[in-house]
């Protein structure tokens, strides 16, 4: 045994393993797709609360079963569940972009001068601790109730993390790289484009990614705004008629439309930034 254990060993064998630490392996190795990985702990709580409830653990009014939610959903998807997706992700998508572009052309402004660093600095950083619902009433006087006072405040809320990481980034290049560009006779228009933002591009995905996840939350706030559609209205829905089964429902699709959107942003980071060396780019490499 010992001589098949050290000719194993000479000619870079494993020795065989017990099959259950083969599959722990195999979760915990990198060698199981990582979307696999990622469910393993999702589909354990859907199977626990399902356990629960059947077995009274937890009372099914206050906290339904997945069973009753799945059914809830299909009813939903019947009738206009997908309306009230499409209403929220056109909102999301919308307020969102401009959010992220007014934040970007805001940080690099900010980021080039000293003179605007000095003067709308420290307006934008005592703006972005105002909570979102302080923002409902000011916009329901400013614009009504139409679609206007609820893409802004998405707007808002994917305006400050975008300028915040944004201005981080530039303000933490490298100065020998701004030195170069100096050097070579680089504007300030050239210096933003050239050196400084594809530098900061780790940052710039950074807050592009925390207000992608702060829209998706400031979008219930939205559309407690006189919403007759979306998933912030369907929440709001099910607390009037008291069916914690809508609730939960628009509360997981609010979850998975926002695990997706993220997830399609953080593959077009990782296409966008393949030429860094990083702990995180290894481990992709690795898997």
């Amino acid at each position: 045994m010992t001589d098949s254990l050290t000719l194993q060993k000479v000619e870079g064998v494993r020795p065989s393993s017990p099959t259950w630490r083969r599959f722990l392996s195999g979760w915990t190795g990198g060698k199981t797709d990582r979307a696999l990985r990622g469910l393993l702990l999702p589909v354990l709580l859907l199977v626990l609360l399902e356990v629960a409830a059947g077995s009274g653990w937890v009372e099914a009014r206050l906290l339904p079963p997945p069973s009753e939610i799945a059914a809830t959903l299909w009813q939903l998807a019947q009738n206009d569940l997908w309306a009230h997706i499409g209403a929220s992700l056109a909102r999301v998508g919308v307020g969102f972009f401009i959010g992220a572009v007014l934040g970007v052309v805001a940080a690099v402004l900010v980021g080039l001068s000293r003179t605007f660093e000095d003067l709308i600095d420290p307006t934008f950083q005592a703006l972005r601790n105002v909570p979102s619902l302080a923002w409902v009433p000011l916009l329901l006087l400013w614009f009504g109730i139409d679609e206007t006072p609820k893409i802004t405040m998405i707007a808002l809320g994917a305006f400050f993390p975008v300028y915040l990481n944004v201005v981080c980034g530039i303000q933490n290049v490298d100065r020998k790289l701004i030195e170069v560009g100096e050097i070579h006779g680089l504007g300030k228009y050239e210096l933003a484009r050239r050196i400084l933002l594809p530098a900061s591009l780790p940052s710039v995905f950074t807050g592009l990614r925390t207000a992608l996840g702060l829209a998706w939350m400031f979008l219930v706030a939205a559309e407690l705004i006189a919403a007759s559609k979306g998933l912030g209205y369907l929440l709001s829905d099910g607390r009037e008629t008291s069916r914690p089964d809508i609730v939960i429902a628009a509360i997981f699709l609010i979850a998975l439309l926002g695990k997706l959107s993220d997830s399609v942003l953080a593959a077009v980071e990782v296409r966008s930034l393949y030429w860094r060396d990083t702990l995180q780019t290894r481990k992709r490499r690795r898997v």
